[in-house]
């Protein structure tokens, strides 16, 4: 527990909310802004002496309901209930709900990338959404069941995953992919990129190998990667990224440099 640091960021979150956004009378006397401290205890059902002294950083470590509680009153998005926890001492509550569901925010970005290749992904690599031309330069993502829903484990046991890049990228891109499944499981080894990874290290010596490297840094989403497509060829795309950290979702965007022969590929992609 980072007593400092935790009493700083409730006290930056507590003065970022006005009494309006918590239902809250403002009343005539309140001279500057942000909630009191006793109001912000009575939002999370505990005294007031006792918030007071995790802010002046003098308190008892909070429990894990505690931090839920001074979450919910705070208002907080997922990745600050998560950055409060840390702060707190303790593991952040595992996020199950809407992991197999694109958010609203990523859909509707989505619809207005209907005529470009663009793919919504899950942080375990479980394609959530794809757009038609999406579909046209990488195959149909939403079509696998079991474990080969997630990208890493088509990676590592399904050839035709690897087809989609030149031999000679391989190596880079099973790092990359290993790495971003790493980054789940430590936030959550126990969960689903837990099992992933279990079920991947029973049938896979290459993942293993890549597994002991430990590696956690290996993310090239903005370069330029060649694609194999197996009716246009080979075609050199970037990957832009944009993410929703609440869910835990990435939007993929796929765009060619105007002008070159991968553009005119690309572009035949999106129809007439």
């Amino acid at each position: 527990m980072d007593r400092a640091l935790l009493a700083d960021f409730l006290r930056a979150r507590r003065e970022a909310l006005q009494p309006e956004d918590v239902g809250l009378p403002r009343g005539p006397r309140r001279r500057t802004g942000g909630l009191r401290r006793e109001e912000v205890a009575a939002l999370a059902g505990m005294s007031a002496d006792y918030y007071g002294r995790i802010e002046q950083q003098r308190g008892p470590v909070p429990s894990e309901p505690m931090l839920a509680a001074l979450a919910r009153a705070l208002q907080l998005n997922l990745s600050e209930r998560d950055h409060l926890f840390a702060l707190g001492g303790h593991s952040a509550p595992r996020r199950e709900a809407g992991e197999d569901k694109v958010s609203d925010t990523m859909r509707r970005v989505a619809e207005r990338l209907a005529d470009t290749p663009a793919i919504v992904l899950s942080r375990f690599g479980e394609a959530l959404l794809q757009t038609a031309p999406g579909v046209a330069l990488l195959g149909d993502y939403m079509r696998f069941t079991g474990w080969s829903r997630y990208l890493v484990y088509r990676w590592f046991t399904d050839p035709e995953q690897r087809a989609l890049f030149p031999p000679e990228d391989h190596e880079v891109r099973g790092r990359v992919f290993t790495s971003e499944i790493r980054a789940a499981y430590t936030a959550d080894p126990g969960g689903r990129a837990g099992e992933i990874v279990t079920a991947l290290l029973a049938v896979s010596p290459a993942f293993a190998e890549v597994w002991r490297r430990h590696e956690v840094d290996v993310t090239h989403h903005l370069e330029l990667k060649r694609y194999r497509h197996p009716v246009l060829g080979e075609l050199e795309l970037y990957a832009q990224r944009l993410i929703d950290p609440d869910h835990g979702q990435e939007l993929l965007v796929y765009s060619a440099k105007p002008g070159t022969e991968s553009h005119a590929k690309l572009e035949t992609l999106s129809g007439p």
